[in-house]
């Protein structure tokens, strides 16, 4: 259904080096971009997710209330995702851990312009 997300920046190169970094971890990669986006994913029929420079001008600011989740395989992952965010200077949001009376296994974090993500991943039935 999301065929892909943006993540206003403004400085595209610091933002691009960050989720570069971050998502290498998880096996995606640079699909596309341009002088004001970059987007990652794990290919270009997969959704992605892309940082930019706002078209109209006025500087990227951070939306209240608005967070992406990224899936991953297991709670290894997650640990490991979270503390990559966190190393590449991301701040955190809330540490790994089971939430919801045991249904995912989630941690939080900022990127480096403020905006909030979280990764995930759910029980094995």
């Amino acid at each position: 259904m999301i065929g892909y997300i943006t993540l206003g920046t403004n400085d595209i190169g610091k933002a691009s080096s960050y989720y570069d970094a971050l998502f290498k971890t998880i096996g995606a990669s640079r699909i596309m971009e341009a002088d004001n986006f970059v987007a990652w994913g794990t290919s270009a029929e997969a959704p992605a997710i892309s940082v930019f420079k706002p078209h109209d001008g006025k500087p990227a600011t951070v939306g209240n209330g608005v967070m992406i989740s990224i899936i991953l395989e297991d709670s290894k992952q997650v640990d490991d995702f979270h503390a990559k965010a966190l190393e590449l200077g991301g701040s955190d949001e809330g540490a790994p851990g089971v939430r919801n009376d045991g249904g995912l296994y989630i941690s939080y974090f900022r990127d480096l312009d403020g905006n909030k993500l979280s990764a995930f991943t759910m029980p094995k039935a």
